[in-house]
Formats: C-alpha cells, sequence, structure tokens
C-alpha cells in the first residue's frame, strides 16, 4: 500500500519542490509570528526573513582601530571598484544593445531561472554541492555587510543595527544599517570607501580562496589512471554490459589502460569481438563489441534520407557482406574502396561512396599575399569553399586525413594530380595544379583542402562510452591553462575558473564542472601532504572554489552603478563631488538627473540581459 501511495505522487521537477518548501516555510513563520513565538528582532515578510542584531557593533569598534590601514586598504578598493564600473557599465550597454539589435535564440545559459544562485533550480548548480554553494554565498555576505560595517566605524559612522536576510532558510543578504544622520555628516571620502569596503573585501577573499585552492588543495589531487567515463551511450556495447557513467576502466582484455587515449587506442586495433574490462573498484564486466554510429557529419553521403542511409544510433552489422564487430574490422573490410554497402542492425543496406570529406582552406593563400585566382582548387572545378568527399588523390584511396598526406608526399608545387570526389552528390574526377604550401614549416605542393572527417564522415566506437576530461579539468584548477586549453593569460584563467560550471554550455566542453562532485569524483585521486585527509580535500576545494566563485560574481554584480548596489551609491558620492565644484544653482537636481539616467539604462540593459532572449524571440 505505502509503495502504491508513494508511486501515485507526481515526478515534480526540482523548480516546484522548491516553490513548496518555501510556501511550507512562509505559512510556518507566519504562523509562529502569529502565536508570539518570533522574536522582535525578526521580521517575517512573506518568504522573506529579516533578523536584525546589535551585537557586534563593539567588535567592530575593536577591529577598527588601525584605521589609517583600512584607510588604505579601502582606497586600493575604491580605486579598483571604480575602474569595474566603469567596464560594467560599458559590459551592460553593449550587451542590452546587442540583444535589442540581435536577439540571441534562448539557451539554458540565458534561462532566467539559471540567473539565480539556488542550486536545483539553477540547473548548472547541482544539488550535490548545495552546502558548498550556501556557505560560499553566507561567507560573500558577512565580509561584504562587515566591511560596510567596519568602513562606517573607521569613518566615524553609527551603526544602527546589522542583520542577515534570508528567503525561507537561504541566506540572500546582509546587511548594515548606518545612522543617517551620522552617515549624512560623514565627509564623501569617508562614505565612498564605506561603500566600495564590502566589493573590496570580496575581491581579498576571492583570491585567499583562489590561492589555496589552485595551490596546496588541488596540488594535493591528481588524476586517477584509467579511462574516466563521463557518459554511456543508449543502446551501447557499454550499456549493454552495464558499464555507467562515473566508472573508471583500468584494465581492457589483458592490456593496463592508463586514460582515455590508451583505451581509444585499444579499441582500434584489437580484432577480439567480446572484451572483459576492470573498473576501478576492480568489478569487471563482459562486454560484446558492435559498432555503434555516434556521430555522422552533415556531408556524409551515407547521411540518411527517407529509408535509406545511416542515421546516429544504428549498429553497423556488416561491410559489403562481412560481419564487423570492431573498429579494426571495419576498416579492414573497407580496404581500399572508393564504393561501399554497409547494413544496419534493422536489416537495411546502404551503398555509398567512402572517402574523407574535406573542406576548401581559405581561398586567398593567406601568409604569401596571394588571391582567389591563385588558390589551387580555383581553376579546378572543384568548390573553392564548400565541403566535400574526396575519393582518391593521384589513384590513391583516401579515407583519413593520413591517407591525403601520404597521396601528396613527395610532390611538389607546379605538379598535377588527379582528385576523385563527390561534389553536390555527383561523382566528379579533375586534374589539379599543386600551389606553394604557404603554411609555417610545410614544404611542398599544396591541394587547398582541411580534412574535417573520415571514412565518409561515420564516427562508430565499438564500447559506445564518452570519456571525461578530467585532466583537462584539473589542469585549470591548477592553472597550467596553457596544456589544459593552450591560453597563457591569468586574466583568460580566472574567466575559464568562472566558467567552469556552464563551461560545457558557452566554451564548446562536453561537461560542466561544479566542482568534486559524485559524476566525477572517481576519477581523481588525493596525494600529497594532504593525502592524510581523504575525502575531506575533495569537500574543501569545492568550497574554496564555490566561495571564490560566488565572492567574485557578488563583487561584481556590486559593482554595476545602479542604485541600491554598492556601485550606484558610489556613482552618487561621484557625482556630487565633481557637481559641487560646477558653477550650477541646483546641484541636488543634477546630481540626480546624473545618476537616475545611468541607473535606468543600468535596469534597463539588466532585465534585457536576462529576459530579452525568451521576450524578443
Amino acid at each position: 500500500m505505502i509503495d502504491g501511495l508513494l508511486q501515485a505522487v507526481p515526478d515534480f521537477g526540482p523548480l516546484t519542490w522548491v516553490l513548496v518548501g518555501v510556501a511550507a516555510y512562509t505559512l510556518a513563520a507566519y504562523w509562529l509570528d502569529g502565536q508570539g513565538y518570533v522574536p522582535e528582532s525578526v521580521s517575517v515578510s512573506g518568504p522573506i526573513t529579516t533578523i536584525h542584531t546589535k551585537r557586534g557593533r563593539a567588535f567592530l569598534d575593536w577591529l577598527a582601530g588601525p584605521k589609517r590601514f583600512w584607510r588604505a586598504w579601502t582606497n586600493v578598493g575604491l580605486g579598483v571598484t571604480l575602474v569595474i564600473m566603469v567596464g560594467m557599465f560599458l559590459l551592460l550597454l553593449q550587451q542590452g544593445r546587442s540583444i535589442l539589435q540581435n536577439p540571441p535564440a534562448p539557451t539554458p545559459v540565458n534561462e532566467p531561472a539559471n540567473v539565480l544562485v539556488i542550486p536545483g533550480v539553477n540547473e548548472f548548480l547541482p544539488l550535490s554541492v548545495a552546502p558548498e554553494i550556501l556557505a560560499g554565498l553566507l561567507i560573500g555576505l558577512v565580509v561584504h555587510e562587515g566591511g560596510h560595517g567596519l568602513l562606517c566605524r573607521v569613518g566615524n559612522i553609527n551603526i544602527e543595527s546589522m542583520g542577515l536576510v534570508t528567503l525561507s532558510v537561504i541566506p540572500i543578504g546582509a546587511f548594515v544599517e548606518p545612522d543617517e544622520e551620522s552617515q549624512r555628516t560623514a565627509n564623501r571620502g569617508a562614505r565612498a570607501r564605506m561603500f566600495a569596503a564590502g566589493v573590496t573585501n570580496n575581491y581579498a577573499v576571492t583570491i585567499l580562496a583562489f590561492a589555496l585552492l589552485l595551490g596546496p588543495v588541488v596540488g594535493s589531487i591528481s588524476v586517477a589512471s584509467g579511462a574516466a567515463i563521463g557518459g554511456v551511450l543508449p543502446g551501447s556495447a557499454a550499456d549493454d554490459a552495464g558499464i555507467e557513467a562515473g566508472d573508471r576502466i583500468v584494465m581492457a582484455g589483458d592490456r593496463e589502460i592508463e586514460n582515455a587515449t590508451e583505451l581509444d587506442a585499444y579499441l582500434a586495433t584489437s580484432t577480439a569481438s567480446e572484451v572483459t574490462v576492470t573498473m576501478g573498484d576492480g568489478t569487471e564486466a563482459a562486454v560484446e563489441r558492435s559498432l555503434l554510429v555516434t556521430r555522422l557529419h552533415g556531408g556524409s553521403p551515407f547521411d540518411r534520407e527517407g529509408a535509406a542511409g545511416v542515421d546516429v544510433n544504428d549498429t553497423i552489422t556488416a561491410v559489403n557482406g562481412t560481419e564487423v564487430r570492431t573498429e579494426r574490422g571495419f576498416r579492414e573490410a573497407v580496404g581500399n574502396r572508393s564504393v561501399v554497402e554497409l547494413r544496419t542492425d534493422d536489416g537495411e543496406t546502404t551503398t555509398a561512396p567512402m572517402g574523407v570529406i574535406v573542406r576548401a582552406t581559405s581561398p586567398d593563400l593567406p601568409g604569401v599575399g596571394g588571391t582567389a585566382d591563385d588558390h589551387p582548387l580555383n581553376a579546378s572545378g572543384f568548390p573553392a569553399r564548400d565541403s566535400f568527399t574526396v575519393l582518391s588523390i593521384a589513384g590513391e584511396s583516401t579515407h583519413t586525413p593520413a591517407d591525403v598526406t601520404a597521396a601528396l608526399a613527395g610532390r611538389d608545387a607546379g605538379q598535377s594530380v588527379e582528385v576523385v570526389a563527390i561534389v553536390d552528390g555527383e561523382r566528379r574526377t579533375e586534374t589539379v595544379t599543386l600551389a606553394e604550401d604557404y603554411r609555417a614549416g610545410e614544404t611542398g605542393g599544396y591541394l587547398g583542402i582541411s580534412p574535417v572527417a573520415s571514412y565518409g564522415g561515420i564516427q562508430a566506437s565499438s564500447l559506445g562510452v564518452d570519456s571525461y576530461p578530467a585532466a583537462e579539468f584539473l589542469g585549470l584548477l591548477t592553472g597550467d591553462v596553457e596544456t589544459a586549453i593552450g591560453g597563457q593569460s591569468v586574466i583568460g584563467a580566472t574567466l575559464v575558473i568562472l566558467l567552469l560550471p556552464f563551461i560545457g554550455a558557452v566554451g564548446g566542453a562536453q561537461y560542466n564542472f561544479a566542482g568534486f562532485v559524485a559524476a566525477n569524483r572517481n576519477f581523481y585521486e588525493v596525494t600529497g601532504p594532504l593525502e592524510p585527509l581523504g575525502g575531506g580535500v575533495f569537500l574543501l576545494a569545492n568550497l574554496l572554489f564555490w566561495t571564490g566563485w560566488i565572492n567574485l560574481n557578488l563583487a561584481f554584480f556590486n559593482c554595476i552603478p545602479g542604485y541600491p548596489l554598492d556601485g550606484g551609491r558610489i556613482l552618487r558620492a561621484s557625482v556630487e563631488a565633481v557637481v559641487s565644484r560646477l558653477p550650477i544653482e541646483d546641484k541636488h537636481a543634477a546630481t540626480r538627473a546624473v545618476t537616475t539616467s545611468v541607473g535606468l539604462a543600468m535596469l534597463a540593459s539588466l532585465l534585457l540581459v536576462v529576459f530579452g532572449p525568451q521576450l524578443l524571440n
């Protein structure tokens, strides 16, 4: 009976359950408030709870003792904040204008729900790291508002109260409430430093968190040996064998596997139709290999048209009547043929040309000052812009980029070669005169093509798994950006770290990185001086990552020059300082006109950034 009741519960999404929880919290809070159980220092307004306290003022008075140091500290922070304010102003204006002129298509990145820093609601913030995210948010809010309070006392501005704002149980804000009269009588410099103190502290926490993360913590984490499995394709041999995402293959057959490259090499050369793979935990899986089509290039001659053709998720069972179950068996069955017949698991057969799909290189021959007329394909009749399938060069079959290189080896500029290709579905044979090879370090004849896909654009796997880039992600976290992605800029490295939670959506990666979570923790191991902490190192790494990530984003957001953000308050203080020196009568009106105009522009830009892709498409 209980099982039946559980099955009857609707399978709501995370957002629905969050809303149910918020509603339940709100009803409970109102009931407790009505019964007199909520103290006067706590106010309830819907799901928003505000907690006031006067405690801590004596501590701030003590901490504000070295006033000269704190003024110097926040003067530096104020200068940095002003620069970032200008950058945020220009960036938001440019983004808003770009969205108005050319609205981008809605994507998960620009989904309004993904602006919220709420794990489970924001699809890039998994529930598995919710404690670390909330801890980072709480740290960011406390140091931000603590900075305001500290500089209030440094500038002799009295504090009425301090407190925390929560959305149900999630901290969404903290505050320091200065005394209005003492704030009004304080000089502009003291007020500006007070407004910049929160952002400055967020920068400091970011630097500290990332320094600890990129230094001793991640330095104690290494990539575990084996091929990390990020995903298993449905209907693949791995799926049938019970292999799952998060597994780590350390042995295939009798060969030890150190990484995904070695696994691919084994699959490419092994002829065994059945293979036993061993996981990192010692479990084994018997795999009956079968060639699952994992990708089909858009220009493939085998692309399905109607009932005929090959499609992704088809399984190739035979080539020219020869049964195939492995990558090597597929290559051997194709041989040197330029036309092959493929049979798939649904019994359908498809006959089509087999070659390497190429794309013509830039027709202006960069580096030698050439023009489109100089391109070797231009006079041959082949398209000098589109992609097409090359079957042979100089009588040699071409199924892979290596075949193209071998066919052109030893040939010089001015020589002519016969090229057989499929262009727009038609077989064509043309004679092409090779040009000088303009590429750095290259000599010999240049045909003007760049291979993009082998074997007719068919990519097939006899295992059917996606590898997880564990080493690349660890390289980014250790600051080894040059190895991981080829970059060398410190600013670029910081931006990449900020993009890691949604790098799969914006950076072309296959996976996002939200820290060392259940889905990827099996791919790493703890070594070095922190090894005695064991799995605690992963928890510490996640806490530092999300603390730095949230604090930096919190600082950037507060640098937007719009009221009531710190950037808006600093803008007002700066405009007042400039207007006070101008020969105009109504200085207050002039200040208000400038700050209101900038604030409205920022509000409109923010609304466009958050809601524009959905509303304008």
